[in-house]
């Protein structure tokens, strides 16, 4: 009886030595020996399971992108009323800061995107669904009467996302130049005035 393939499990190990290596490297100084020499395997035998480094790369970006959206739609589906919802997803979006490992993988996966389609797509889906969500909760608040919008739900929720993205660069640096807590505040002060709401913590 034949062997069962270990080709899952080992790219499945490949992924998380990419990934802690992205972290850690970032990837404009990534290299498939690292790869290689994390995994404890050889140049070629990466290569087997992933025909190049971009490969390899592009599902790292493909589970980040699953796992903080994955994350962010379970913050908010806790929640019970549109503002409590959008005080989440607000709070979910922000990196804690520089050692924020998931959203520094998007952050440096993102600069890929410039140059390579493949990766701009993945970028664009996170894009898109991170304002799909946001459009959502702002137009449940807007049909129940709990928010009164200031323009239509899209454009503020490309704002959100928008001001997540800028602020999150800034907290990722090496030197942060604001707190994550100032960066929220900032982004609540934009929502509580598109939709008319307080925004107050009940919890």
């Amino acid at each position: 009886m034949a062997r069962p393939s270990r080709a899952p499990e080992r790219r499945a190990e490949l992924i998380e030595v990419a990934r802690q290596a992205v972290f850690e490297r970032g990837v404009l100084n990534l290299r498939l020996r690292d790869i290689a020499e994390g995994a404890g395997l050889s140049s070629g035998s990466v290569l087997y399971y992933f025909p190049t480094l971009s490969d390899l790369l592009q599902e790292v970006q493909r589970e980040a992108v699953a796992r903080f959206c994955s994350a962010r739609e379970l913050a908010a589906a806790t929640k019970s009323s549109p503002a409590e919802r959008l005080l989440a997803m607000i709070r979910s979006g922000l990196p804690s800061g520089p050692e924020d490992e998931l959203c520094v993988l998007l952050y440096e996966l993102g600069t890929i995107a410039r140059r390579d389609p493949a990766y701009a797509a993945r970028h664009i889906t996170l894009y898109e669904q991170q304002v799909r969500i946001y459009t959502g909760i702002l137009e449940a608040g807007a049909a129940t009467g709990e928010f009164t919008l200031t323009a239509d739900a899209v454009s503020i929720a490309r704002n959100l996302v928008a001001l997540e993205d800028g602020y999150g660069l800034h907290l990722t640096q090496a030197v942060p130049t604001l707190e994550p807590a100032t960066a929220e505040a900032m982004l609540l002060s934009y929502a509580r005035t598109a939709t008319s709401n307080p925004l107050e913590d009940r919890s």
